[in-house]
């Protein structure tokens, strides 16, 4: 049911995947179990997240060969050293219980820390050893992927970043497009408490006028500009929902009016990877 990203190095993506922040515990493999059975084929983790175990769990529940799944994960901050970058990707794979990550990102540059491009040399041999198929990174600036391939003579495939219509990313996915890498959104619908976008008119009367979700045209917004989105959600209708988007398509005109609903100040918090660290 869902379409097909080409990575550059010949690895393919759904063009849309499931998220999996604050999925934990019997809760959250009920959910990722749903989507699973739903049709998504591509999981989103995170060490920060502390839910691999859980990813993994749903997994083997879902009876789904693991061939057939994408699994995606991130190094945190306070593992950026190389031995402690590889040390971790090794316990990722423990704790989820599999053989090998599909895809492995950098969670944050943390550029005031200045180890990210040794922890890139670290993805780019696990990759060597078979611990990870694809190698990418989270929220990297274009200088910072300058750095990392000048370094190693290895580019990330994949870059994810926030990305929604209050924040869409333009600069950032013209230099990842020109470098072949996939721009990836997370957050993609925004966030209820904070920006609610979904209840923006311009998304509301495009809603209407498609006999769609707001979700759906936000996702399908997405999707039309070359990036993958990574929704996530609890409730089976949800998640359905978030992934039936490919029977329509918007107009110029309507891509137009999205686009132009960004913000300077369109960030959910003050993440600017120029400067904010997470560990």
């Amino acid at each position: 049911m869902i379409p097909t990203f080409k990575l550059a190095d010949g690895l393919y993506v759904p063009q849309v995947g499931f998220g999996t922040y604050k999925l934990k515990g019997a809760t959250g493999v009920n959910a990722i179990v749903s989507a699973l059975n739903m049709g998504y084929r591509f999981l989103d983790a995170a060490v920060n997240y502390e839910n691999e175990g859980t990813v993994g769990a749903a997994i083997r529940r879902s009876g789904i060969p693991r061939a057939d799944i994408l699994v995606q994960s991130k190094l945190p901050g306070r593992h950026q050293h190389y031995d402690e970058a590889i040390t971790t990707i090794q316990e990722s794979l423990f704790r989820a219980g599999l053989d090998y990550f599909d895809l492995y990102l950098i969670h944050w540059p943390n550029p005031k820390t200045g180890l990210y491009e040794e922890a890139w040399q670290a993805l780019v041999d696990a990759q060597k050893w078979g611990l990870i198929r694809a190698i990418g990174v989270s929220n990297f600036l274009p200088e910072h992927i300058d750095k990392i391939t000048k370094a190693t003579g290895v580019q990330p495939v994949i870059n994810q970043v926030e990305l929604h219509p209050y924040f869409n990313q333009a600069d950032q996915r013209a230099y990842d497009a020109a470098h072949h890498i996939l721009t990836q959104a997370w957050s993609p619908l925004g966030r209820a408490t904070s920006n609610n976008v979904m209840q923006d008119p311009i998304i509301k009367n495009l809603a209407e006028k498609y006999h769609k979700g707001p979700g759906q045209i936000i996702l399908r917004w997405q999707t039309q500009l070359g990036v993958m989105p990574i929704p996530k959600s609890t409730h089976a209708s949800r998640q359905y929902e978030n992934m039936s988007i490919f029977d329509f398509e918007l107009a110029p005109e309507d891509m137009a009016a999205i686009n132009n609903m960004t913000r300077a100040d369109g960030r959910i918090r003050d993440q600017d990877p120029a400067y904010y660290e997470e560990f």
